[in-house]
């Protein structure tokens, strides 16, 4: 949620880069702009390069003119710091900004992501600029939010990262003894007497390949340094800019499930959250809510900015397939049902050359409004203005939640186990789709935040129990709640060592079962289960597991453990505690998470076809009703309540059925009484 004041509706725009074009261009780039109801543009993005030509120039004068222009024509800005790819001649004369790869090669200049975050002359520059930046232009009253860099990401193993890790380990770990311990040294003759025995862990050392480490516990800390380090860069932007403008507030835009940057440490230290979203062809409608989901979930639930979309294509995947008719106003207002103020596009304006001329834009090359797409867009953004500033702030009201730490992520899919298929994000996923189709609304949350608001909370793959947090969830289920973990929980402390005593560790009584072994199923192999009746596949991991407290409510069928439960229920305190020994399938999830959601008190939004999706959010003006017809075909919904369809001003009592044609949408407001 961008908190200005100067905000009154769900923004509507993108990035936009006239300084790539003539500047007799300009004028009818503004014409089609608002002619597509455009009323925000990203400017700045990556002009590092023109805006500061030598170590002692800065030159923006274009950039003045682009911001006048703008003003002018009524737009608001979302002012970017263009630090996301530095200039060549910086490269030339300070080679520490260039980054060193996994593999030990050193780059040169060139792509994109190519600074190093541990560079003090990356820092330098950096935080010169964005301050520079902000003097400037700190009069503009159009500036909505200041945009840092782009996409952070990517990975250094410098000299100068290997220095700064060493003292990121000092202060972590205080002595070399402890580090030791932490990482289990004594194992393979790897104990160290001196922090300058620590090396960066890569190709060069510790790994036999990017996501293979011999050493869990050097990598996971890697891991976390990395994504400080990039944090630092932010944060060292964020303060300049603060101090010369603290009313407008700062993001800078996340990539959803990107495994590198640990997004809940991220979010602590932002305004608010924005994201880019760009799903693959074969993504379902699951997996882009989820990934909305979670970065509402980063901020405890606040709104968030969707900072880019594409309007039609994409230009980096095998097969880049347009959006058919409908899905771009689909997938907008998705984002906005699971939580977005803001709908922004990458891009307003094809460039002319390089990687991304073929990504999609408002304004495409023929450079006039008689395009599907810019029809699309403009059909789009007037219903936006019709929709106003009613839905601004609002809240999504879960009663269920699902647990997801990057930390947790790194250690499993760095662990030396059980199996190269097991991806912490695909297991999420599997329970995430199940609540998806039953139209339950879903928070993501973190290690630190508050589960008492909660009556059902899902840990898929809890491997890496942090110290305190079995702690809460035992609190939690005392006090009634409904906790649900799987296969692969339990396991392992914040630094990736092996709680004794039994898996799954901390968690033990809590769930009141003894995990003895876990049998790894090669691709294709499967067991099996009956649930209620009917029989469902046990894939990928199967534990084999003895009840101590806990009730068995079906067993495997097959092999050497057949007989041993599957699926479990501990009474502890007043709550439950379920445990899945193995993955499943789809029929599965959904059956199982309707049963212990029915047994917790937390009910669906409503009943809709397969496909169409159903959410709500909140605020003053009251509840957002969202319909979301993901299928081809026209479906029909009945509604419990009535209301005001807030798109087409169409009322709606009790009872009576809506109607959806494919990829359409309906949002009805229940006012408040």
């Amino acid at each position: 949620m961008i908190e200005n004041e100067k905000v009154k509706k769900i923004l509507y725009g993108g990035d936009y880069n006239p300084e790539q074009w003539p500047e007799e261009t300009w004028e009818e780039d503004m014409r089609l702009l608002k002619l597509a109801h455009i009323d925000v543009v990203t400017l700045n993005v990556f002009s590092w390069a023109s805006l500061q030509p030598n170590e002692d120039t800065y030159c923006f004068e274009k950039l003045d003119k682009i911001m006048e222009m703008v003003r002018k024509h009524g737009l608001q800005v979302c002012l970017a710091t263009s630090t996301g790819a530095h200039p060549a001649w910086m490269a030339r004369k300070y080679p520490d900004i260039l980054r060193t790869e996994f593999n030990g090669m050193k780059r040169k200049f060139g792509g994109r992501h190519n600074s190093c975050p541990n560079s003090p002359s990356y820092r330098k520059y950096s935080v010169n600029l964005a301050k520079k930046l902000a003097e400037r232009y700190q009069d503009y009253e159009n500036i909505v939010a200041w945009h840092i860099s782009n996409e952070y990401g990517g990975e250094c193993y410098c000299e100068n990262c290997e220095q700064a890790f060493r003292e990121w380990l000092k202060n972590r770990y205080k002595t070399i003894d402890e580090l030791n311990r932490a990482w289990n040294n004594s194992f393979w003759g790897h104990t160290m007497y001196d922090w300058e025995d620590v090396v960066l862990p890569n190709m060069l050392s510790e790994h036999f390949a990017s996501d293979r480490t011999m050493f869990q516990g050097i990598s996971l800390d890697y891991r976390r340094f990395n994504s400080d380090s990039i944090l630092e860069c932010c944060k060292l932007e964020y303060d300049a800019l603060k101090a010369v403008t603290p009313d407008i507030p700062i993001t800078t835009n996340m990539m959803g499930t990107y495994k590198a940057l640990d997004y809940q440490k991220w979010a602590k230290e932002l305004d608010f959250v924005s994201w880019d979203n760009y799903p693959s062809n074969d993504d379902s409608i699951a997996s882009i809510a989820l990934r909305h989901d979670l970065m509402r979930g980063i901020k405890q639930g606040k709104p968030f900015a969707l900072m880019e979309q594409t309007p039609s294509v994409t230009n980096w995947l095998p097969y880049n397939a347009l959006k058919r008719p409908g899905v771009m106003r689909l997938w907008s207002y998705q984002a906005v049902a699971h939580g977005a103020d803001t709908v922004m596009f990458f891009q307003m304006k094809r460039s002319i050359g390089a990687c991304e001329k073929y990504h999609g834009a408002v304004i495409d090359h023929v450079g006039n409004e008689n395009t599907r797409v810019f029809r699309e867009v403009s059909v789009l953004g007037a219903e936006l203005e019709t929709v106003g500033n009613r839905i601004l702030g609002a809240r999504t009201p879960a009663k269920a939640a699902i647990y997801f730490d990057w930390e947790n992520w790194w250690a499993i899919e760095y662990s030396a186990g059980p199996s190269v298929r097991l991806h912490y994000v695909d297991e999420i996923l599997k329970y995430y789709t199940a609540f998806n189709s039953l139209n339950i609304p879903v928070d993501f949350i973190g290690a630190e935040d508050d589960l008492s608001a909660y009556n059902v909370v899902i840990a898929p793959v809890l491997y890496m129990v942090k110290d305190g947090y079995d702690e809460k969830i035992r609190n939690f289920v005392k006090d009634g709640g409904s906790f649900l973990t799987t296969f692969f929980s339990g396991y392992v402390d914040q630094n990736d060592l092996v709680t004794i005593g039994g898996y799954p560790g901390k968690l033990r009584d809590i769930l009141g079962i003894w995990v003895e072994e876990e049998d790894a199923l090669p691709e294709g192999v499967t067991n099996s289960f009956v649930y209620n009746g009917i029989t469902y596949p046990a894939e990928l991991v199967c534990d084999l597991l003895h009840t101590e407290t806990a009730v068995s409510y079906c067993s495997y069928e097959s092999d050497f453990y057949k007989g041993m439960p599957v699926i479990t229920e501990n009474n502890f305190g007043k709550g439950n505690a379920y445990y899945v020994a193995a993955a499943s399938d789809e029929s599965f999830y959904e059956k199982f998470l309707m049963d212990i959601c029915e047994k917790a008190g937390v009910e669906p939004v409503m009943d809709t076809p397969k496909g169409v999706e159903a959410t709500l959010r909140e605020n003053k003006n009251g509840t957002f009703l969202f319909l979301l017809n993901h299928t081809d075909t026209e479906q029909s919904v009945k509604l419990v309540t009535g209301g005001t369809d807030v798109i087409r001003n169409v009322d709606y009592t009790d009872g009576d059925r809506v109607t959806l044609a494919a990829k359409d949408v309906v949002i009805i407001q229940k006012t408040v009484k």
